[in-house]
């Protein structure tokens, strides 16, 4: 039986062993190496574990006798502190040493720090794994400064004011969600969380974070010279690929480690997928892209490796209890727009040359399914355009490679 080791034990590496011992049972002897002290758990579900909506039992998707369940060997708590690959042979951080015959990369993103000062100081931490939301979980009510208007910051943001926290968020642009969302979307959503007691500050920077002359944080200065009072500062700036194990391997590493269509980097006894990795110059935070690599490595792992990993944009939605969001596409190239604003709605769709190719839905999202597919198919929308805003039910286009115009709509 080959040797199989899995260093990682994310939402990717968990994809991975499911789709793997799926396909080839009997394959492989398996051992994942999870730096964490758990066992694998959903990392989409940390805002609802942060904001009381969930628990940490019902957010482990994969419990420890998932694991026993497959024969896999789990060691948790210890992370792979070297690589030799001429010896295939990794060493843990407690001294264990797996030889393997296929090694999987799954070492995530570490969530990037702030470039200024005072970052080390006590109260001043992330928002990206299980131990994270412990640790915030813990703090008695006080004043907190997130900063970043990203998802993750928004998601914290908005669990830490359910969890009875002062919370001003800090972000650098005019809107919210500015990647994801127009203007017009990014105000809605700025007015609804600020009716719930979230307070911003936009378009400002962080110059420092202030010690109270005991080693913790008292407030956040501001470039504009604003200075924020602060018992906890939580940092939502993006996440930076885990490649120094690879690369102290001698791997190739760019922005991630670098893989092929396959998924394999340029040993080949070596692949990577998730959040570490680099795929023809573009990294990775969402969940869709990284199953679909999970899946693409299975199935080259199982020897059945006839499938290739062609990045395709995905949607993405807020977390937030009470607030529909979803958005795709890109905003910023030429072409025409379509917009719809209602009281409790708005819907935004970008179009060049008769397709979609960008989408806003606030409030309602029931047709996020129908533009999306519209989307991915680069559907020619002509023959509805003018019916489009209202949805799926009124636009009736025909069937792939129907010539027939008489059931087109207006």
């Amino acid at each position: 039986m080959k040797r199989l080791v899995v260093i990682g034990n994310g939402m990717a590496a968990c994809r991975l062993l499911e789709e793997l011992t799926g396909l080839a049972p009997d394959l492989y002897q398996i051992t994942v190496v999870g730096e964490e002290p758990f066992a694998g758990y959903n990392r989409v579900m940390l805002s609802p574990l942060l904001g009381g909506g969930t628990d940490e039992q019902t957010i482990t998707t994969y419990p420890h006798q998932w694991y026993r369940d497959r024969d896999i060997r789990l060691i948790t708590g210890s992370p792979v502190v070297q690589i030799h690959r001429h010896r295939r042979q990794v060493i843990t951080a407690a001294g264990h040493r797996l030889d393997y015959d296929r090694l999987v990369l799954a070492t995530g993103a570490a969530p990037r720090q702030l470039p200024v000062g005072g970052v080390d100081l006590k109260g001043v931490m992330s928002f990206r794994d299980l131990h994270d939301v412990r640790t915030l979980l813990s703090l008695p009510p006080g004043r907190v400064v997130v900063v970043g208007g990203g998802f993750l910051g928004l998601e914290a943001a908005d669990a830490l004011v359910k969890q009875g926290h002062d919370v001003t968020l800090v972000h650098s642009r005019g809107h919210l969600l500015n990647q994801q969302l127009d203007e017009a979307a990014g105000h809605r959503l700025q007015q609804d969380l600020e009716a719930r007691g979230l307070k911003f500050v936009m378009k400002a920077r962080t110059q420092t974070i202030e010690d109270n002359g005991r080693g913790a944080v008292t407030a956040v200065q501001l470039g504009d010279g604003q200075r924020l009072p602060a018992d906890y500062v939580v940092q939502a700036v993006g996440i930076v690929p885990r490649m120094a194990l690879a690369e102290q391997a001698g791997l190739t590493v760019n922005q991630g480690i670098r893989v092929d269509d396959t998924l394999q980097t340029f040993d080949p006894a070596i692949y990577a997928i998730g959040e570490c990795v680099e795929h023809r110059q573009r990294t990775f935070g969402l969940v869709a892209p990284l199953y679909e690599q999970a899946a693409v490595c299975a199935s080259h792992l199982a020897e059945l490796g006839h499938r290739r990993y062609l990045y395709a944009d995905s949607a993405t939605r807020l977390k937030i209890s009470g607030i529909d969001l979803v958005s795709f596409g890109d905003f910023s190239g030429e072409g025409d727009t379509l917009q719809l604003s209602l009281p409790g709605s708005y819907c935004r769709l970008q179009l060049c040359d008769n397709r979609i190719t960008g989408m806003v839905l606030y409030g309602s999202v029931a047709e996020a399914p129908f533009y999306e597919s519209l989307w991915r198919n680069r559907t020619d929308i002509s023959a509805v355009r003018s019916s489009l805003l209202l949805g799926e039910a009124f636009c009736n286009l025909p069937a792939p490679g129907d010539d027939n115009q008489e059931n087109l709509a207006a």
